[in-house]
């Protein structure tokens, strides 16, 4: 599944949620969640977590 980094900063920003507040949601270092954004290749599963830290449906964080 790839994620978009820029639909998921755009749900961070709807959310106003910083980075740091981003990472302590989804329970992963800053430098893992660069790792997932960065490489847009992620599980369902982590797709799943990083919609729900970011609080958004999944489908707006994906490319279709």
């Amino acid at each position: 599944m790839r994620i978009s980094r820029d639909k998921a900063d755009v749900c961070r920003a709807r959310k106003k949620k910083s980075v740091a507040e981003l990472v302590a949601a989804y329970g992963v270092s800053r430098a893992r969640m660069n790792v997932i954004l960065n490489q847009r290749e992620a599980s369902v599963v982590s797709a799943g977590r990083l919609a729900d830290a970011l609080g958004c449906d999944v489908t707006e964080i994906i490319e279709q």
